[in-house]
Order: C-alpha cells, then structure tokens, then sequence
C-alpha cells in the first residue's frame, strides 16, 4: 500500500455551517481529520496541518512554507504521493506555485470543496477521497502538480477557478481536464507539457496586478512606481493592447528597469504584437513589455515574483522565464 502525505491548510472543505445564523466559519477542528481512518484503506497516511485558514488569508509566505514541508518530508524517499486540501479562492494560484517551484516526479494533488462539511451536499470528503485515489495512481507520476475537483483532473497551468458557488467550479477553460474519474478508474487522456522550474528559497519582490479597461489612465501605474515595486502584470484588452495614455507610463517604469509583464483579461487565446496602433501590442513590444502566452494575471504575477528573485535584467525575464 502507498504511502500519502496529506497535507491540511485549512478553507471550505475544513468548515461547518452555524445552524444558528447560516454563516460558514472555522472551527477549532478540521473536520476532515475526523474521517482519516475511513481513508487508510486507501493508502498509509500521514498527516500534517500546518495551516487552517480562508484562502484569502494565504500569504506567498504561507506558499513557500508548504513547499518547505513538501521537500521535508518527501526527502527521505518514502512518500509516494502528497494530496493538499486548500481553499478555492486562491487555490489555482498554490497549486501554480508549488508546481512553478517543486522539482519531483511524485504527484502531488490539490483539492477543496464548495460546500462546507456539513451542509447539505458537501463535496468535501468525495474529492478528499478522489484526490487520494489520483495520488496512488502509478500514471499520475511526472505530470507535475494537479487540481483535482468535481470527478476531473486539471493541472496547475491551466485551472482557473469560474463559478462562485456551484460545485463544478474548476475549468481548464483553454485544454479541458487532462483526466476523469469515476467511480472505478482514473483515466488520463494525455499528458501535459511540463513548465520549467525556478528554485527559490524566499520571496521578498513585490509584483502588482493591474486590469485593463476602457479609458484607463496611467495614474495606477505611476502608483505603483512611487511604491517602489519590483514589476507589473498588466491583464491587457484582446491580443495584447493597451488605451494609449497607459503606454508612456509603461516607457517609463521600463527605463526604471521595472519589468512589465503583459497577459489577456480575455479567459482564451494569447497575447500578440498583432496591432502598431499607440497602445497596441506592436508598439507595447517595441517598448520591452514581455508577453507572456497562456497564463492569467494571477499566475503571471506568481511566476515574475519568482523569476524577480533570480534576476531583475527585462531581456533574460523575458527570453528565460517568460519564452513559453
């Protein structure tokens, strides 16, 4: 039998409903914990709970401590797989990361819930239980980190969380799962193209995210440049295009050598330098924004933040980190 990490960080799936007022909280108990023993019969499990918090209370510090724990424990060879509960707010931005900074071939699983564990129709324990079933898989090796939700495998690249509240909230909008499961089997239907790592040890960059919208103006970003942070991740209109008042603010963060990074707001497609227009992606490339393909801004902002601790040089972020 295979022996599983699981590691508890807190969020909906660790969560009741008060009868009293109908609010959902936090307990002084994850109430997954209750329920380990009924899940040994699918592996030798070892727990740990460094974490029990909302998602949007998860720090990139909170991040680096799990990656920590991850290599900690895993170091000595005899963990086959590692299965992570975690909030859904910011669980597609964890799993990027760990999958941006973890260098193994075990799988490593993430998974959470939208209802609370005693609400009527908690998918909490089925998706615990069906990310401990993908952690055992032999096929789940080497294809980096996996959001499992709703009976689907994702991978970290491309999830993204789309619905607020409905139980099938994880879409990998642009390629679709990479796998099913059902009530007999895990089924993979291909195999993902694997991004390369960046080691990091700490975090001490600031990088902000910005959306684009029609008549913006520069003063977000010149904010942004008096805070004195490291780079920009701008979620631009279509292809890659930007109002024309943003361009001259974004020439000069980058004769400040602060790195502009520029991703779609659009849920499909990729940036391009396809329009010559001011403010178009022809003229924004010109400048040295760094285009980067298949990413949100939420993820494009966590791989600069890592990327930052390496190097702050615009042309190695972009023909290094941002080339794929």
């Amino acid at each position: 039998m295979k022996h599983i990490l699981v590691i508890h960080t807190g969020g909906t799936i660790s969560m009741e409903t008060d009868a009293e007022n109908d609010s959902v909280n936090i307990g002084a108990t994850n109430p997954l914990t209750k329920a380990t023993e009924e899940l040994h019969k699918l592996a030798n499990l070892t727990v740990k709970e460094p974490l029990h918090k909302p998602s949007p209370h998860i720090t990139i510090n909170d991040m680096i401590k799990l990656k920590a724990l991850i290599e900690s424990e895993c170091a000595n060879g005899d963990i086959d797989g590692v299965v992570i509960t975690h909030g859904t707010d910011t669980m597609e931005e964890t799993a990027f990361f760990l999958d941006l900074t973890l260098d193994t071939d075990i799988p490593i699983i993430m998974t959470g819930a939208m209802r609370s564990s005693n609400e009527s129709g908690s998918d909490g324990l089925y998706n615990f239980m069906a990310a401990i079933r993908t952690a055992v898989q032999e096929d789940s090796k080497g294809k980096g980190l996996l959001v499992v939700f709703n009976d689907e495998i994702h991978t970290a690249r491309e999830v993204t969380k789309i619905h607020t509240t409905n139980a099938s909230a994880f879409h990998s909008v642009t390629t679709g799962p990479i796998g099913t499961i059902t009530n007999k089997a895990i089924h993979f239907h291909y195999a993902p193209l694997q991004q390369p790592k960046i080691k990091i040890i700490e975090i001490t960059k600031k990088v902000g995210l910005v959306k684009a919208y029609a008549g913006m103006d520069a003063s977000i970003l010149n904010a942004y440049s008096e805070l004195k942070y490291d780079g920009i991740v701008i979620e631009a209109l279509g292809q890659g295009n930007l109002p024309p008042s943003v361009a001259e603010e974004i020439k000069k963060l980058l004769s400040e050598n602060i790195p502009v990074v520029l991703v779609s707001r659009c849920f499909k497609g990729v940036v391009q330098d396809t329009y010559s227009y001011p403010g178009g992606g022809g003229e924004l490339k010109k400048l040295g924004v760094i285009f980067c393909k298949g990413l949100n801004g939420q993820k494009a902002r966590l791989k600069l933040l890592a990327a930052l601790m390496h190097t702050s040089n615009i042309e190695v972020l972009r023909d290094q980190y941002f080339s794929n």
